[in-house]
């Protein structure tokens, strides 16, 4: 394990062992001081997360742009500041802490013994939503995690999901898409961040006006299950509880290819997506590389005048 990767792995169990134990309103004013710090210091991550909104709202100004790149920032940490103190709330902070609209589809769909896929963007906070799911509806559901490095990293977030009441799989191995169908087949939940491919298989999707690539796991296991896939949006306003909105089924083509199938069913996927990330682009974490245009290092709008395109 290298020096940087020790450091990492500190840090964030300093976030879980301490950052849980501060009471709430400490917590957030932590969090809005080293969002806006970090907003000040304009790093590679900031940057990305700036050139992000500019697709998502191409005619702000660079006032605006910079208003909601701090806003994003604040967001963000908003974020970690919950995630690192969800494991000591109660059942009862994490019920009132999401408020859900048009669960409906969800609860329909589990109760018509059909499985169902929960489909979501990297918005507001999605380890809350799935914590509510586990408490409020009480239906266990399964997961996927990026492998992180260093492995200690890795293990320490599927023992934070796991504690909130998710089965967690290892992105990386292929098996996972086995396991996922099984218990899809079985009348299961499974929910999925898709918005950011993590493999060289996505499919490549209309974003804002532009090309980039989503998996295609979630419209695959729909068609090979039958479950309901259901994208599901979230967002934060001006109170401490979170909003969200379950959209309606993609439905499976009834014509075309299995990859025409694909296809069609993730580019629907990214266009509820974009809804949920238009009303609130504040919300959206993506400090990440997405677009295609940007994976060319010619293109790139971000560079590291020392280091080249990042």
């Amino acid at each position: 394990m290298s020096a940087q990767e020790r450091l990492t792995d500190a840090l964030y169990g300093l976030g879980w062992g301490t950052v849980k134990k501060l009471p709430e309103p400490v917590a957030v004013r932590l969090g809005r001081t080293v969002a806006d710090a970090a907003w000040r210091q304009n790093g590679k991550g900031v940057r990305r997360l700036a050139s992000n909104y500019a697709r998502v709202v191409p005619d702000a100004s660079p006032q605006r742009l910079a208003e909601l790149t701090r806003a994003g920032m604040r967001s963000y940490l908003r974020y970690w500041m919950e995630s690192f103190r969800l494991p000591a709330w109660s059942a009862e902070r994490v019920r009132g802490g999401f408020a859900p609209k048009d669960v409906h589809y969800l609860t329909d769909g589990l109760a018509a013994a059909k499985g169902v896929i929960l489909a979501l963007p990297h918005l507001a906070n999605w380890d809350l939503a799935g914590a509510w799911v586990t408490t409020q509806l009480k239906i266990p559901f399964t997961t996927v995690a990026e492998r992180l490095k260093p492995e200690t990293l890795y293990d320490r977030f599927v023992a934070y999901r796991e504690g909130l009441g998710m089965e967690v799989l290892p992105h990386s191995g292929g098996t996972a898409f086995g396991t996922l169908a099984r218990r899809l087949r079985d009348g299961g939940l499974v929910c999925l961040v898709a918005d950011r491919d993590l493999s060289a298989s996505g499919v490549t999707v209309d974003f804002f006006g532009a090309e980039a690539r989503m998996p295609a796991g979630p419209a695959l296991l729909a068609q090979q299950t039958g479950a309901l896939l259901l994208p599901v949006t979230l967002w934060y306003d001006d109170s401490p509880v979170m909003r969200g909105r379950v959209h309606p089924p993609v439905e499976v083509p009834e014509s075309g290819t299995r990859a025409e199938k694909t296809s069609s069913m993730t580019q629907a996927l990214a266009d509820a997506f974009a809804t949920g990330i238009a009303e609130h682009p504040e919300d959206w974490h993506m400090l990440q590389r997405l677009w295609l245009a940007d994976l060319d290092p010619a293109r790139d709008p971000v560079r590291d005048p020392a280091k080249g395109p990042s």
